[in-house]
């Protein structure tokens, strides 16, 4: 299987730079047999069935974005924290990396908001990663010196607005670097309209991490290796979609970062998953047989992406990948936007 195959043109226009008010993004509707659909994500309550189970993902974004200034000569650098080792040191990304050398020394954030407050690079992995120490626990001090890690497509600064609006409204538990996207458009009251038609909801959680967006070189796509990232289920989720399941209902998944944390976890049993954390490398690409998701709603993504490949699989065994991307260029005919803050879609299991 080859990763071009996974390739499409999308127009710059396309792509979503401010996101809709929420709940009032387009939501392509895929079923398993018969022709796509054209709604709102506001009616998503109405398309699914009493006695499904709705999971969504709790995790929040952190400001993980820092612009630093070299000791001595005022260089900016920008980093991108990654996953923390302990209080002290974290993994990040640089750039320029050529300016972040072991030993480099860097001022972070106006002088006014924290003085004093720097970061050392102490190590450089060969797989881009910098391992940096900062001189006093940084997480106290994100919300103050940090900026919102729009995806890189985002072509502009982050506003003071990102802060809420790249977090979903369940978003609790912080150490994301990117939002999980298909819960960016639920609003309280599509919650309470789900409850009210008997579509109970659960969380997982999984903190979104580079390598949910690590780019896909490999000439075949089996030869890609995602990052791991870590994830927690809870005994309530895993109970909650047993007794889904007992009951004759669907487990839908707000987003690819559930699939995968359910799929992760499960149990051997059909259609049931093991309560506990751990790290997830999984990689989905077409010719996974799914275990525990039924109905999965999500964003338009990348080519050539992890994501997409993940999608493919799950519209089906046989003619996923073309499901899909006719899809895309249907969506794309109709005006969706794509992206973090762009549409959706929503594929039942093929």
């Amino acid at each position: 299987m080859l990763t071009r195959d996974y390739d499409y043109q999308l127009p710059d226009e396309a792509i979503a730079q401010a996101p809709a008010p929420r709940g009032e993004s387009r939501l392509l509707v895929l079923d398993a047999e018969g022709p796509h659909r054209h709604r709102t994500v506001k009616e998503l309550p109405d398309l699914l069935e009493p006695g499904d189970l709705i999971v969504v993902n709790d995790t929040r974004v952190i400001p993980a974005r820092l612009f630093g200034r070299r000791r001595p000569t005022g260089g900016r650098v920008e980093l991108l924290l990654i996953e923390p080792h302990d209080e002290l040191e974290w993994d990040a990304l640089a750039k320029p990396g050529r300016k972040a050398r072991p030993g480099t020394v860097l001022e972070l954030g106006p002088e006014e908001a924290h003085p004093g407050l720097t970061v050392e690079v102490i190590a450089k992995g060969e797989d881009g990663r910098h391992r940096l120490r900062f001189s006093e626990p940084i997480e106290p001090h994100l919300d103050r010196v940090g900026h919102v890690p729009l995806p890189p497509y985002i072509r502009r600064s982050d506003r003071p607005e990102d802060r809420e609006r790249y977090q979903t409204v369940w978003a609790r538990r912080p150490g994301a670097i990117a939002a999980p996207t298909a819960g960016l458009h639920f609003t309280p009251e599509i919650l309470d309209r789900l409850e009210e038609r008997g579509i109970r909801p659960t969380h997982i959680t999984l903190h979104v991490g580079i390598g949910t967006f690590k780019p896909m070189t490999a000439r075949l796509v089996h030869e890609h290796r995602m990052d791991a990232e870590r994830f927690e289920i809870s005994p309530a989720c895993a109970e909650a979609i047993e007794r889904t399941r007992r009951e004759g209902g669907r487990v839908v998944a707000v987003g690819t970062t559930v699939v995968r944390a359910l799929e992760s976890a499960a149990s051997g049993e059909p259609g049931t998953v093991a309560p506990g954390s751990g790290a997830t490398g999984l990689f989905i690409y077409p010719g996974y047989r799914f275990q525990v998701t039924d109905v999965l709603l999500t964003n338009f993504h990348l080519p050539r992406s992890t994501l997409l490949l993940l999608v493919s699989a799950f519209a089906g065994r046989d003619r996923g990948r073309e499901r899909i991307l006719a899809a895309y260029r249907e969506a794309l005919e109709h005006g969706y936007r794509f992206y973090s803050y762009g549409d959706a879609m929503l594929v039942e299991r093929g």
